[in-house]
């Protein structure tokens, strides 16, 4: 089935969506605000754990290496004592070395050349007596390695729980978000004029309901603090780099720059995809369901082939959008990854030179490693959830773009003046319509009816049958003329009051999902069973519904065991059961057989006493009993009269009857 599929859209204003989004999250903004607070004091806890992580480092490095500070002292010392010439003992940190032992370590440190590595003077060590050793071996802080320790831990468990806190506070805001908008959605399609299905695909608009609003959703409750919490940490680490240490600072930075041009070239360029994914997405929505719909048709015309090729074509189009936008965002993370890691080497190489130089500890270089992947990650996440919004901002045009259609005008003013009972009198002044401002269908129509009558509307296809009901029921505004019930413009009556007059039963069935008992009560709950099956009686489909395991509480759905002239006839019991002054009859016998059709003619004669109904009917020998019919053609009444009349006539209604017995 041949569709119109628009060209590639070009990237929209992103930032003016956003904004939107953002203003319309005010029901949520004490949530909000909670969820950054917490998200930037935990970033700012995640930014200090690596300077606390170095000093516990520095803690535990300094019990494993060698006490250089007490060797320069114990050497002064024993120079001192053989400069006097004396043989006394030396105290260091209260251990007592004496003469022969100093001695003794002087002979095994003698024969260690000057050059060696720390690795011969260490072993040199280990050779000397045991007082030497204490001296030498450094003992563990336990005290102050335990308070550092717990400083930390606590750190990084009060930032676990504000994360983990932060993620269900921004849960219940995209969960909620994405319900109001359903809601507004729903809201919304009660107050569109009908011309908008009619020029819409209903697929697509299921589309905007459910896949745009669950992007939507979705990409919001992992994103919105996101923002908070990797600009915190970015600009953080930036600070607690530069406190450190300035040269590592100025090292890692460096090293990871350059990823920042990266960046904003494929954001700026990635855009135009994800708003092309999601209106293909409605695309293809929307010919799947135009395929499934008629999928009968498509079988009995051969019309597998074309309407495979066409979803072939929506689908690679689908395809191509979505792996470009992929691809561009996919990018990041291997790119981020990369900066990172070159960091780490740039971060190790220049570490190593300082501590060499005894500029820096080791521990500083544990921190910076740590770091370098809070300032690069914060880059990668950032750039990721500007994907994420770019997501939220496609689907949000899409969902934006439903909202702001134009609505049916509003009667808030109106006042109306209907009596409590109407009589059922309708007339048509001079109505003039027209789908598009350049062609007029209905182009000067007038007619009176009275209360009671059995209005039969007649014509070739696109005469406007269907046309004047739509406009009788305010589906459509007309351009000119007016229509009054009972001498009441319709323009002074509200739509919820107009539609309350009318009984509408239409050619095309339509069940809901749930028993037949539901669907007959449909807006009517006070109706009793009895009068139900009193309806079902005159119809004829009492026995058919006495057949069904569960008879009234059958259930509609999917039931293969009901033909769709049985479904009519539900819905025409279903429009009966509302007691109205007015019904309309779209073709509604067009889906029953010969004897059926008889029987529900008689029953509906028997229900339409007293109310004023319109017929629309293609078979002309359904509506010989009529009180008036009108003959229909290209928008004008161009005959009128009773059955019998109009033959007499012999004109273009005669012409029309006539033509049904022709071979």
């Amino acid at each position: 089935m041949p569709r119109h599929i628009g060209k590639e859209e070009k990237a929209k204003d992103l930032t003016g969506t956003l904004l939107r989004i953002f203003k319309s999250l005010n029901t949520w903004k004490y949530v909000l605000v909670l969820s950054c607070a917490l998200a930037l004091v935990g970033a700012i806890l995640s930014t200090i754990a690596p300077n606390r992580l170095a000093k516990v480092t520095d803690v535990i490095t300094e019990s494993i290496k060698p006490n250089t500070k007490n060797i320069e002292e114990l050497n002064k010392k024993i120079q001192e004592n053989m400069l006097s010439k004396k043989t006394e003992s030396i105290y260091i940190d209260k251990v007592e070395i004496t003469y022969p032992d100093q001695m003794k370590y002087l002979s095994i440190i003698s024969k260690v050349d000057k050059d060696s590595e720390n690795e011969e003077y260490i072993k040199a060590f280990k050779k000397c007596p045991k007082s030497i050793q204490k001296i030498f071996d450094t003992k563990l802080d336990e005290k102050k390695l335990k308070e550092k320790s717990i400083t930390l831990g606590i750190i990084y468990l009060v930032q676990a729980i504000f994360s983990y806190i932060v993620g269900l506070l921004m849960a219940y805001v995209g969960i909620g978000y994405s319900k109001k908008l359903r809601r507004n959605i729903s809201t919304k399609i009660n107050k569109l004029p009908l011309k908008y299905f009619d020029t819409h695909e209903i697929g697509d608009i299921l589309s905007r309901v459910t896949n745009d609003v669950d992007t939507i959703g979705i990409n919001m409750s992992n994103n919105i603090t996101s923002f908070v919490t990797n600009i915190t940490l970015f600009l953080g680490s930036v600070v607690m780099m530069f406190v450190t240490n300035w040269i590592m600072a100025l090292t890692a930075i460096a090293a990871s720059i350059f990823g920042f041009m990266f960046t904003f070239v494929i954001l700026k360029r990635s855009q135009k995809y994800f708003t092309a994914r999601q209106k293909e997405l409605g695309n293809l929505n929307g010919h799947i369901e135009e395929i499934y719909s008629g999928h009968n048709v498509v079988k009995a015309y051969n019309g597998e082939r074309d309407a495979l090729i066409e979803f072939d074509k929506i689908n690679d189009k689908l395809y191509d959008a979505n792996r470009k936008s992929q691809f561009l965002s996919g990018i990041m993370q291997p790119l981020m990854n990369f900066i990172g890691n070159f960091g780490y080497v740039a971060v190790c190489v220049v570490g190593a030179l300082l501590v060499m130089n005894n500029e820096i500890t080791f521990g500083v270089i544990v921190a910076f490693m740590i770091y370098v992947r809070l300032f690069t990650n914060p880059l990668s996440r950032l750039a990721q959830a500007m994907t994420s919004m770019q997501s939220i901002a496609a689907a949000a045009e899409r969902v934006y773009e439903f909202m702001d259609e134009e609505e049916l005008p509003d009667e808030s003013n109106i006042k109306s003046s209907l009596p409590k009972k109407v009589k059922g009198n309708i007339e048509f002044k001079n109505v003039k319509f027209g789908y598009n401002p350049e062609k007029t269908i209905i182009k000067d129509f007038s007619a009176k009816v009275k209360d009671g009558e059995k209005i039969a509307i007649v014509g070739p296809t696109g005469a406007g049958k269907t046309t004047m009901v739509n406009l009788l029921m305010k589906f459509y505004e007309i351009n000119d003329g007016d229509i009054l019930i009972d001498g009441i413009s319709i323009k002074n009556i509200k739509r919820e009051e107009l539609h309350d007059l009318f009984v509408m039963v239409l050619q095309d069935t339509w069940l809901f999902e749930g028993s037949i008992k539901d669907n007959l009560k449909f807006n009517n709950k006070n109706i009793s069973t009895d009068l139900l099956w009193d309806i079902c009686k005159k119809i004829g489909i009492d026995h058919f519904i006495k057949t069904l395991p569960s008879t009234m509480d059958s259930s509609v759905t999917d039931n293969e065991a009901i033909s769709s002239g049985q479904k009519q006839l539900l819905t025409i019991a279903r429009g009966m059961v509302k007691d109205a002054p007015f019904l309309i009859l779209d073709e509604a016998t067009s889906n029953v057989d010969t004897r059926t059709e008889e029987l529900v003619q008689i029953a509906m004669d028997k229900l339409m006493e007293g109310k004023t109904s319109f017929i629309i009917a293609h078979r002309l020998s359904t509506i010989k009993n009529a009180d008036l019919i009108l003959v229909m053609n290209e928008g004008n009444i161009v005959e009128q009269g009773t059955h019998k009349e109009l033959l007499k006539k012999n004109g273009f209604y005669a012409n029309l009857y006539n033509s049904q017995f022709q071979k």
